[in-house]
This record gives C-alpha cells, sequence and structure tokens, in this order.
C-alpha cells in the first residue's frame, strides 16, 4: 500500500502555491506510506540540462562537485537541499560528467535530468522529507509524488519514488508488476539501464523506451496496458504533461479532480481536500485502462 498524489496547473497564477498545496496533499497520504517519500517538481527552464545529485550528506556533494569542476574547469551554478544537489550543466557535457561520476564519485548518485525536472526523494515520513527539501517554498507547472509502504524490498532511498530513466520524465507507481524481470531483460537489450531492482523503475523505462521510439505519452501508456503484467496505478510527468492510467482491474484506489485551474490525483480524496475550489470541482474515479493525460503546447 502507497501512496500518490498529482497536481498540474492550468492556471499560471497558482504556479507561485505549487509546492506549498503539493507538500501538504503528500502528507495527508502518510499512513499510506511511512517508510519513504519523494516528488518531482517541473519548475523553471535551464538552458541546459539539470542534474539532480544526491550523496550522503552535504559535504559529500561538496566535495564531489567541487572536483568535477576541477576536472571540467568549469563552475556549475547549483542549488543545495540537505542531501540533493542540483546542478546546471550544457547539454553537451552531461555525458562526461556522468561517466566523472561513476570513476571518481560512485558514492553519488545522478537521481534526474531534465531542463525543468528535479526530483528530491528520502527515508522518512512524508511531511519530514517536504520539509527537508522545501517543498512548500518550490514553484512550477505540475508535480507529482509519492509515499511508499515497502512491501517486496528494503527501505532504502535508492527503492523511493518517483523513478526517472529519462529526461524530464518521471513516474511514481502503486502496486505490483510481475512481469518486471523479463521487462528489464528486454529493456537492457534496447540499451536502457537500471540502478535497482525495483519494479516501478522498470515502468519508468518502459515509458522512457516507448517515447524514444516516437510514441507519445499518451501512446506509451496506452501500450503498458498490454506489455506490463499486475495490478498498478501510474502517475507520471513529462516535461509538458501530466497522466494517469490504471491497470484494468483498477484494484488500487484512486481519485482524480478537475477545474478550470488545476487537475489533481491522489489515492484518496482526502489528498484533494485544500485544494482551492475543489468544492466545485469536476470529483471522478479514473476508470480501468482509460488514460487520461494533459499538455502544454
Amino acid at each position: 500500500m502507497c501512496g500518490i498524489v498529482g497536481l498540474y496547473l492550468k492556471n499560471s497564477k497558482l504556479e507561485l502555491q505549487l509546492g506549498s498545496l503539493l507538500s501538504k496533499m503528500l502528507a495527508t497520504m502518510t499512513d499510506r506510506g511511512p517508510d519513504s517519500a519523494g516528488f518531482a517538481v517541473y519548475g523553471s527552464d535551464s538552458d541546459g540540462v539539470k542534474l539532480t545529485l544526491r550523496g550522503a550528506d552535504q559535504a559529500a556533494l561538496r566535495k564531489a562537485i567541487s572536483g568535477l569542476e576541477e576536472a571540467l574547469t568549469f563552475t556549475f551554478d547549483k542549488i543545495e537541499r540537505d542531501t540533493h544537489t542540483v546542478i546546471s550543466v550544457p547539454a553537451e557535457r552531461e555525458g562526461r560528467i556522468r561517466a566523472w561520476l561513476k570513476k571518481e564519485a560512485p558514492g553519488i548518485d545522478v537521481v534526474s535530468a531534465g531542463r525543468r525536472m528535479e526530483i528530491y526523494k528520502e527515508v522518512g515520513l512524508p511531511a519530514s522529507v517536504a520539509e527537508r527539501f522545501d517543498l512548500a517554498g518550490m514553484t512550477g507547472t505540475h508535480g507529482i509524488g509519492h509515499t511508499r509502504m515497502a512491501t517486496e524490498s528494503a527501505v532504502t532511498t535508492n527503492g523511493a519514488h518517483p523513478f526517472s530513466t529519462g529526461i524530464d520524465e518521471c513516474l511514481v507507481h502503486n502496486g505490483s508488476l510481475s512481469n518486471h524481470n523479463d521487462m528489464r531483460r528486454r529493456l537492457e537489450r534496447e540499451g536502457l539501464t537500471f540502478a535497482t531492482k525495483n519494479d516501478t523503475e522498470v515502468a519508468a523505462g518502459y515509458l522512457s523506451w516507448r517515447m524514444r521510439e516516437g510514441a507519445s505519452l499518451q501512446q506509451a501508456l496506452e501500450s503498458s496496458l498490454s506489455d506490463l503484467d499486475g495490478f498498478f496505478t501510474f502517475v507520471v510527468g513529462t516535461e509538458t504533461g501530466f497522466a494517469v492510467v490504471r491497470d484494468p482491474i483498477a484494484c488500487k484506489p484512486a481519485v482524480m479532480a478537475e477545474t478550470d485551474d488545476y487537475v489533481a490525483f491522489g489515492s484518496e480524496y482526502r489528498a484533494l481536500v485544500g485544494l482551492p475550489g475543489i468544492a466545485s470541482a469536476r470529483v471522478f474515479e479514473p476508470e480501468p485502462a482509460k488514460v487520461y493525460a494533459w499538455e502544454r503546447h
């Protein structure tokens, strides 16, 4: 049992409130996932790529980033948040940066990459995780979050959601996939790499692969209904999009609300009650095997 939340803003006037609203939604799902929590926020654009790095603490991150800057003779713009630091890098240097980190700083993980997306996740109660990274102070157009109750693997930061395997692409998941080992091997043959044995990372990789091959977000999720076995609710973010899909049985709880200002998702309705205008929102349960997607053009 896990908790999922998501908020996609249609009204730009609400963008300053994104983090504040999302943090309250996340904390409300604590009893569905008290082990760890994480979130992705789509905020300001970068001219290149924003890499979210995670280390044991800021001292370890500063040491690694200092060594990286010395090796590349380049100083990065950076935002430090607890055990994570976001560095803005020229897109053409991303491969060299990843290679250097893998060789010279193996204790530093690349959590995500994107022009707009930043991902933060840690072990602990959702409210504590949100506070550590100052989610309430973040701004942006959309975000997704997850509270985890570990059922099939250890409670670790690596096992926390969201998972990202593509630029500005991430996924949170409630459920369990039965064919994730077979799918992982298939995706590895397609050139994808995975940092964990978590089935959710496989689902994220599957969507990244489908979109890399030319599918839209909606088409990739439609394909997942036949290619991924198990029971699941996915909430997905991309640079410009937000989407939800449930498996054909839809045994995991889910509720959505839509107004002229936003689209919101929660594993339970109580995650949505604090949103502005919720009393007049169209509130509905997403249907099984149906993709709901919104995208800026």
